[in-house]
């Protein structure tokens, strides 16, 4: 079903690197018409846009919005890997401004177009199993996943009269340059890969695979809620 989404526009937020860029190859592989937001790394842009119109299919790298919008993936994030004793105010006002602040104006200036224009709408949060699960150490980064989590169960509460679902994907450990280190390290890999019930880390092809899902006819009745792909992680335990 190459062209589920053919004619439909989505812009991916953080969309030239990780899983961001897996989810707009995944987007366009299913014919939609994809416009990449990015901070940084022009070059990588570039060279994604080369290969989104291989498959056929246009691509915009952009810092703007569009005039016409029917899928947005909320995808930028970063981490400080920072504890509440030790965050500073600043390293904290980064992590909520781009996770969370622009999640939710994102969304807002998304539902906005999307009530315009008639006909609904798919808006899709990557938040993460910390939404959730704690993570001593990374602080701040929970706090904001947390507030997605809300973010896309609010949201979608309210947006669903429009025909508009909110949806959050939660990935666990991925193999992206956000863990780079860890990858780099056997020990501290294995460590991991021993806590998740699948043995492994993810690839980013797999989260993005949810997300096209999610921005398919088929994910119609999904809304307000957060599916999980992390390889059973929140569920492991060293049993007692």
């Amino acid at each position: 079903m190459a062209e589920e989404l053919a004619g439909k526009v989505a812009i991916v937020t953080g969309g030239n690197t990780g899983i961001g860029k897996a989810v707009v190859l995944a987007l366009a592989e299913k014919g939609a018409n994809v416009v990449i937001d990015y901070v940084a790394n022009e070059q990588a842009t570039e060279e994604l846009e080369r290969k989104i119109a291989g498959l056929g299919e246009k691509s915009v790298g952009v810092e703007a919005d569009v005039s016409k919008l029917d899928i947005l993936v909320n995808n930028a994030g970063i981490e400080t890997r920072t504890s509440i004793l030790d965050t500073t105010e600043a390293q904290y006002e980064k992590v909520v401004e781009i996770n969370l602040k622009s999640a939710f104006f994102g969304t807002q200036l998304a539902a906005k177009q999307m009530i315009s224009q008639g006909g609904g709408g798919r808006i899709i949060n990557m938040t993460s199993v910390h939404e959730d699960w704690p993570m001593p150490g990374n602080t701040p980064y929970c706090l904001s996943k947390g507030g997605m989590r809300m973010l896309t169960r609010t949201a979608g509460v309210e947006l669903a009269p429009h025909g508009i679902t909110v949806v959050g994907v939660g990935p666990g450990a991925v193999n992206t340059p956000i863990n780079t280190q860890t990858v780099n390290d056997p020990a501290a890999l294995a460590k991991l890969d021993a806590a998740i019930p699948l043995g492994r880390l993810a690839e980013p092809e797999e989260i993005a695979a949810v997300v096209a899902f999610l921005a398919s006819d088929g994910a119609g009745y999904v809304t307000a809620t957060t599916i999980f792909a992390d390889g059973g992680i929140m569920q492991s335990s060293p049993g007692l």
